[in-house]
């Protein structure tokens, strides 16, 4: 049984809902974010094994926040 851990990061809630509905079929453990400032913070906090991270979301890009984690890795 999967037990990672993926974050989903779009500000649309029928994409997330399509998305964690799917993965959870697949045995993944799922956690939500509708923007850049929630999506940070539950990647300090939680580690997530995957993100899938949409392009454009309230309060910058998901380029943006890729870039700010690789710098503090």
């Amino acid at each position: 049984m999967n037990t990672q851990t993926v974050l989903i990061v779009d500000d649309e809630f029928a994409i997330r809902d399509m998305l964690r509905m799917a993965l959870e079929m697949a045995n993944f453990c799922c956690i939500e974010a509708e923007n850049i400032q929630q999506a940070y913070q539950l990647i300090v906090d939680e580690r997530p094994a995957i993100v899938l991270l949409d392009w454009m979301l309230p309060g910058g890009s998901g380029l943006e926040l890729m870039n700010r984690l690789k710098r503090e890795e």
